[in-house]
């Protein structure tokens, strides 16, 4: 038989054998010789990530520090166009719930996902964040990377008023077990962006399930909106799980107690089961906060507000330090 390799590289080139083998989506790795974090890059055609609901910037599928594994996938299929099929600290800009521009335009319109571009607006009753809208134009996106950080930067150009110039950096401090991730908004429009942002924070410790040993710390008593059920339970500044979460269950609900200042955005979760832990911190004040999980994952889910005049930029920074349990 002849050799079949030409064959073969020309196959994987057009896409026909990622059913088979998997798809090797534009990706990059960075270290500072104490973390080393794999991330995907933003790629309108070729990125892991292609739909709507979340930032296509700084998408870590792989964060390690001591041999142990902090993020990873949650999910069982992998497909690009799907709202949550996504890991790591991923972020969403949502105005009034939408998007820039949702409630002014019309079907067939257009508004923008920060973070993503000018999607198209379909004929529907309301916005929902769990659809994938067409994405009409993604702007231009530059990546710059160093041994220890990638910077992202989305420029997105003018539509009915509202543009901008997005700059993500995620940057592995030297000498620490720590990532900073520091956002830059600056307002290219005539129009006011005023939008709120959250990170789903897809917490995937050692591999280990959602379950006793598990434990979420805030610096604040925590008041649980929705009944957990059974499933967790919290005490003073600390949510707690009592059994483990099996099969597609979930459990979720608003939390409230945080106060308005910067201080209150202090969130620890700790796995004992994994041996590891992980605190999150940030110069802007909570607004709200979501706590979600399933078997898979522990998302802690604490939003922000920005406001951006035209013509000025806006600047914001969460930071992750990571440890092992005693």
């Amino acid at each position: 038989m002849k050799n079949l390799a030409p064959l073969f590289a020309l196959l994987i080139a057009a896409g026909w054998l990622a059913p088979l083998f998997g798809q090797d989506y534009p990706k990059v790795e960075i270290t500072n010789g104490i973390l080393k974090a794999g991330l995907y890059l933003p790629d309108a055609e070729k990125g892991s990530y292609r739909a709507t609901r979340f930032d296509w910037s700084g998408i870590i599928y792989s964060l390690e520090f001591n041999g142990r594994q902090y993020y990873g996938k949650w999910y069982a299929k992998h497909d690009p166009l799907v709202n949550d099929a996504i890991t790591g600290p991923a972020e969403s800009f949502d105005t009034d719930g939408a998007g820039l521009g949702y409630a002014e335009t019309h079907a067939g319109g257009l508004f923008i996902r920060i973070g993503v571009g000018w999607v198209e607006k379909p004929e529907e009753r309301a916005f929902s964040p769990f659809r994938t809208y067409k994405v009409v134009d993604a702007g231009k996106w530059k990546v710059t990377k160093g041994k220890d950080y990638v910077e992202f930067q989305q420029t997105i150009p003018a539509k009915s008023g509202y543009a901008y110039v997005y700059t993500k950096r995620v940057t592995l401090t030297a000498g620490k077990p720590e990532m900073v991730i520091s956002h830059s908004l600056k307002n290219t429009g005539t129009k006011i962006i005023n939008t709120t942002q959250f990170n789903h924070n897809f917490f995937v410790m050692d591999g280990k399930p959602s379950g006793p040993g598990i434990t979420v710390k805030v610096p604040w008593d925590i008041k649980v909106v929705t009944d957990f059920k059974g499933v967790l339970e919290a005490s003073g500044g600390e949510l707690v799980y009592l059994k483990e979460i099996t099969g597609n269950q979930y459990a979720q609900s608003l939390l409230q107690g945080y106060g308005p200042t910067a201080k209150d955005y202090d969130i620890s979760v700790e796995n004992k089961n994994a041996g590891i832990g992980a605190r999150i911190t940030s110069d802007r004040p909570i607004i709200r906060f979501n706590f979600w999980t399933r078997k898979e994952t522990v998302c802690p889910e604490p939003y922000i507000q920005l406001q951006v005049q035209p013509e000025k930029i806006e600047k914001w920074e969460t930071r992750y330090q990571y440890y092992t349990l005693p």
